[in-house]
């Protein structure tokens, strides 16, 4: 006879989660919130129509953090299925400027595609047209200290 998992029986390890639906990609956008990035680690590759970011996500999922202090962890986001990008507010020519993400939009279309919004710090963002929406979040390091040492806050936060 077998029982079903407890959320005891959980424990701490690499995120890898995919997104095929609005309700999917609300759970990846609050994972990559604060997530920071350079220029130069966004990836276009038109003819496999995929779009990454290689991001130091905050590992906002953890639980041990009273325990280690507050942690990030390097993570690709990769989206699929994309025709089109675009951006607004993206220096371009500087592949060292550091980005933050805020947060993933979607804006449904001619089902199943829409438009990905990825909503940077700043007024800044990146347009994404895909024909179908598929997102995967993958963490490839180990977790590390954040370097900040803190928490990521917001001006809505006080």
């Amino acid at each position: 006879m077998t029982s079903d998992a407890r959320f005891e029986d959980g424990r701490e390890g690499p995120l890898n989660l995919g997104a095929l639906d609005a309700d999917d990609l609300r759970v990846i956008s609050a994972l990559v919130q604060d997530a920071v990035f350079p220029a130069s680690e966004m990836t276009w590759r038109g003819k496999d129509r995929r779009f990454a970011l290689l991001l130091n996500r905050f590992r906002w999922e953890d639980r041990g953090r009273d325990r280690h202090g507050p942690e990030r962890v390097r993570s690709l986001l990769v989206f699929g299925n994309v025709q089109r990008v675009a951006s607004q507010g993206v220096p371009r020519g500087d592949a060292e400027t550091v980005l933050s993400l805020l947060a993933l939009d979607w804006q449904p279309g001619d089902a199943p595609g829409g438009v990905l919004e990825l909503q940077l710090a700043g007024d800044g963002a990146i347009r994404l047209e895909v024909e179908a929406l598929e997102v995967n979040l993958r963490d490839v390091t180990r977790p590390y200290r954040a370097p900040s040492g803190r928490v990521p806050g917001h001006p809505d936060d006080l």
